[in-house]
């Protein structure tokens, strides 16, 4: 009788979910993962007695699950009976049904933090790594193979093909040895890496073997070719004596730098270090030299090629060399061809003794950017700086000097050779000692990129759009051959939260940092401020914008921009990416009429958040892509063609490469992959 029962309640629990959730409608079976439109593809009947096999992606969805919620929710929100767009859908949360409820109890009760792995690791997040190895004072002895865990082809490189180390208090009060780090940490999507308190009290530590013991050290392709690279150099070689490092081949080509220098050679006496290629091609990040050099006694640093091509990556300086004594740094090449460089140098060689300064070709060839010296060697006894050929920015720069050399003895010597930049200030400024010699200031000087351009053999800058990022609507014409830019979301892989979940963690660079782990100076916490700080700020003139932190949310956005009959639409692969295709069949949107649409850019955050915006006059292509010598199709594009750039920055990265200034003309680009855009149906 109990078992008839039983049968009897499992039974009725069935009719009931049929009845709520209909599996037509509520549970369809998702398209196969492609496509970027709405059209369907019905698969060909099979013939008759045969079994068809179901594949994995249209397995039916467990209906107390957040993907499932989020089903229900578009199928309310969204007019027509059309297949649910695949690439969105792929980006909805994993977690489980119970997954699901112990963790959004978690969240409401401020604990969630209690199991922050265990939630990243359910919920497909990308949250801060810890070391998977760790060196400390008891593998300091030797750096053979043995004592760092790593196989060695020889004493003098340990550290070969490494990553994700944690060296703490190692080769403290050591000598004589031999550390190189070679390829570390290349390619990793979150490569985190720890030096605290290394070669403390060393002697000799350094690249070559000098002086007293000839410990050696040098990173070379460090983190190249990483996403999100995270470094964290503190109390490094504090007190050491003698010798040399050099970081050569440093976070290049890496997607979002941050490493943070923090009081590294402090009270060190005779070392000298050389940053040789650091942050080449880097896109974006924040690098802090905090205390670097304090109190040193001879110290020497050279910045050789720092941040040259780099794209909007920014530096700080603080309390840099502060009563060193014969600090000796040279930044040469440093932030050339980049692309808005920010540089502070704040309290830099304060209260120094002889120190001298020289900044040779710096951030030339720049486009725009900003460098701040406040207090510069103030209270500095026998300062001397050069400034040779800086800032000769091929756009104007901004240049900021206020309370430089205040207050030092009148024995210092500055000077300004060649030195250009805009709307300079130079606010309580020491008048002694200083010399300026074929000063310019570029606010008076019209340098046009655009024109320039336009001359024969011109060289752009590396920072400079590849080709095809942008181009004209002219261009969209049906065997039409161009470039193709490389498309592919560089992003790590992260999923939605569920909208319960994500509207219980505070939007807030120190609630979100607190959360994930990621204190200051951690390339996670500069990942984190960054998206924050873009979400909260004012829109601009004329622009709707919205942060989503769920797919609910971004859902929301659009119905309130566009109306319930939209469609979603994105570039369906990354074939063809970085070389040349011909155009197939082009077919205008909404009819190739002008229309409104809504996009939305991935922004990089511990969890899937995009960055949405309407916008107004646009017209929307869908291509197919060919490959350019078989003319075999290999993709099926969608693009979005501006018509209003009046609000464009002049120096927008379109105009750089297609010529002419905001309101002149139309911009396209192609939606690339982890990107979206919204429309009305057709």
């Amino acid at each position: 009788m109990a078992s008839a029962r039983s049968a009897h309640l499992l039974l009725t629990i069935s009719i009931l979910l049929l009845l709520l959730c209909p599996l037509t409608r509520a549970f369809p079976l998702p398209s196969p993962p492609s496509a970027s439109s709405n059209a369907a593809s019905p698969s060909p009947p099979l013939p008759r007695g045969l079994p068809r096999i179901i594949p994995a992606w249209s397995l039916p969805v467990n209906p107390f699950t957040a993907k499932a919620a989020f089903i229900r929710y578009w199928n309310r929100k969204v007019r027509g009976n059309r297949p649910h767009p695949a690439f969105l859908f792929a980006k909805l949360s994993p977690l489980s049904a119970p997954d699901a409820a112990t963790f959004s109890t978690l969240a409401s009760a401020g604990k969630l933090a209690s199991r922050i792995r265990d939630f990243c690791a359910a919920a497909s997040l990308l949250c801060p790594s810890t070391p998977t190895a760790s060196w400390s004072a008891a593998a300091s002895t030797s750096v053979d193979g043995a004592a760092a865990g790593v196989a060695a082809s020889s004493s003098a490189a340990p550290f070969n093909n490494y990553e994700n180390g944690n060296f703490s208090s190692y080769d403290n009060s050591g000598g004589g040895s031999s550390d190189q780090f070679a390829v570390y940490s290349s390619g990793k999507s979150g490569p985190v890496d720890s030096f605290k308190q290394y070669g403390k009290g060393s002697l000799g530590l350094g690249m070559k073997t000098v002086g007293n013991g000839g410990q050696n050290d040098s990173f070379a392709n460090y983190e190249e070719g990483g996403n999100v690279g995270t470094s964290s150099f503190n109390s490094y070689t504090t007190g050491a004596t003698g010798g040399a490092g050099e970081f050569a081949g440093y976070a290049g080509q890496t997607n979002t730098v941050a490493v943070t220098f923090a009081t590294y050679d402090n009270t060190g006496n005779g070392r000298t270090h050389e940053f040789t290629a650091y942050s080449q091609d880097a896109n974006s990040g924040v690098q802090s030299f905090t205390g670097y050099g304090k109190t040193a006694n001879g110290a020497g640093e050279s910045f050789k090629t720092y941040g040259n091509n780099s794209n909007t990556v920014a530096s700080g300086f603080i309390n840099y060399g502060e009563k060193a004594n014969g600090f000796n740094d040279t930044f040469a090449s440093y932030g050339l061809d980049g692309n808005a460089p920010q540089n502070t140098f704040r309290s830099y060689a304060s209260g120094s003794n002889a120190g001298v300064d020289e900044f040779k070709a710096y951030r030339d060839e720049a486009n725009v950017g900003d460098d701040s010296f406040t207090s510069y060697a103030n209270n500095a006894n026998g300062a001397a700086a050069d400034f040779d050929s800086y800032g000769k920015s091929t756009n104007p720069a901004s240049v900021a000097f206020k309370g430089y050399d205040q207050g030092s003895n009148p024995n210092h010597r500055i000077g300004f050779t060649q030195y250009s930049g805009k709307n300079t200030t130079f606010n309580a400024y020491s008048n002694e000692g200083v010399e300026f010699k074929e000063y310019q200031n570029m606010s008076k000087m019209e340098v046009s990129k655009t024109a320039a351009t336009a001359v024969p053999g011109h060289r752009l800058p590396k920072w400079s759009p590849e080709p095809g990022k942008f181009f004209r609507e002219r261009d969209l014409m049906m065997g039409n051959r161009m470039p193709m830019p490389d498309i592919a979301d560089k992003m790590p892989h992260r999923a939605f939260l569920p909208r319960d979940i994500a509207t219980k963690i505070p939007f807030e660079e120190n609630a979100v940092s607190a959360l994930f782990g990621a204190p200051p100076g951690t390339s996670m916490r500069q990942v984190v401020a960054s998206t924050v700080g873009e979400c909260t700020r004012p829109p601009s003139q004329g622009e709707t914008k919205r942060c989503t932190t769920s797919a609910e949310d971004m859902l929301d956005f659009a119905v309130e921009m566009l109306g319930s009959n939209i469609a979603v639409r994105s570039t369906e692969s990354t074939a063809g990416s970085g070389r040349y295709v011909r155009l197939g069949k082009i077919t205008g949107i909404a009819g190739g009429r002008v229309t409104r649409s809504v996009s939305c850019h991935q922004s990089l955050f511990p969890y899937l958040v995009y960055y949405c915006h309407s916008v107004p006059r646009v017209r929307l292509y869908e291509a197919d892509i060919l490959d350019v010598d078989s003319n075999r199709k290999i993709n099926h594009g969608v693009a979005i063609c501006h018509l209003e750039t009046s609000d464009w920055s002049p120096n927008h990265g379109a105009f750089v490469a297609l010529g002419g200034k905001p309101g002149q003309i139309e911009v396209c680009h192609w939606i690339f992959e982890g990107d979206m855009a919204w429309t009305l149906v057709d």
